[in-house]
């Protein structure tokens, strides 16, 4: 399956951010692409995370998710897209990515476990992280995608939660903070979770200069396809179960494992 990486600049503009969306949308359906992942913050996004994303979250069924499902429909393609979700708190929002399919049906909605509270930012104080730990994925296309965001990358244990859970593309939509090693960082973490769980690793994120951009597709070897550089591009690439499949039965990791991700020892096997 052929899928794309939109790698935006977004501002405070919703109708300017959600206009790139479906321009890109329209030049991923044009290469095959039949889904579409944006990053973190795509609606709405800002330097520094601020009082205004609790003033502008709306809920899943808002005008903001209604002009998404509008774009997966117009374009044919399902598409994932990180929105500022109303949580019920005037002054938190969710940081949550929202799947449309082709049909402009909701396939999943993902918020935010763990926030970037680091770097001397404090995303937490003005975004509720979500309410459970549980991993979520949807299928499309013949594949299982799990979904995580950002800061989610650096802990290990999602992404092992995730593939447990099936998934076979892990769609890693940011808005990954500039800085000292960080383009070197993010690469590395990338790579990493594609590796330790034999599967693609789409890291999609925005553009400098809120973001370092370099959203890319890791392969379940490591490989790194169709990596984009710092300007707002989308970029098209394949994604294939049977590679997936391949890659498991070469490194058996799932089975050999020893030790429960919550710890302990698996039944059975000490």
């Amino acid at each position: 399956m052929r899928m794309g990486l939109g790698q935006l600049e977004s501002g405070t503009d919703i109708a300017a951010n959600l206009a790139a969306m479906d321009r890109f949308a329209a030049a991923a359906a044009a290469e095959g692409a039949r889904l579409v992942a944006f990053p973190e913050y795509a609606s709405y996004e800002k330097k520094v995370v601020d009082a205004s994303f609790a003033a502008v979250a709306e809920p899943l069924d808002g005008p903001v998710c209604i002009a998404l499902a509008g774009i997966a429909q117009r374009h044919g393609v399902a598409l994932v897209a990180g929105v500022v979700e109303a949580s019920g708190e005037p002054d938190r929002a969710y940081n949550t990515l929202a799947a449309f399919g082709p049909d402009g049906g909701l396939l999943a909605a993902y918020r935010k476990i763990h926030l970037f509270d680091a770097q001397g930012f404090s995303e937490s104080r003005f975004i509720k992280p979500a309410p459970s730990a549980e991993p979520v994925v949807f299928d499309f296309g013949g594949l299982t995608f799990g979904l995580m965001t950002c800061y989610d990358l650096r802990f290990p244990e999602l992404a092992r939660g995730l593939s447990d859970a099936g998934a076979e593309v892990l769609l890693a939509c940011s808005s990954w903070v500039p800085g000292e090693h960080k383009v070197r960082q993010w690469l590395s973490l990338t790579a990493a979770r594609a590796i330790e769980n034999g599967m693609y690793v789409a890291g999609v994120c925005q553009a400098p200069p809120i973001s370092v951009g370099h959203s890319v597709l890791v392969d379940p070897m490591g490989v790194p396809h169709a990596e984009l550089g710092t300007d707002s591009a989308v970029a098209t690439v394949e994604v294939s179960a049977d590679t997936v499949a391949a890659v498991r039965r070469q490194f058996p990791m799932f089975r050999q494992r020893r030790l429960h991700p919550h710890g302990g020892s698996l039944p059975g096997q000490l």
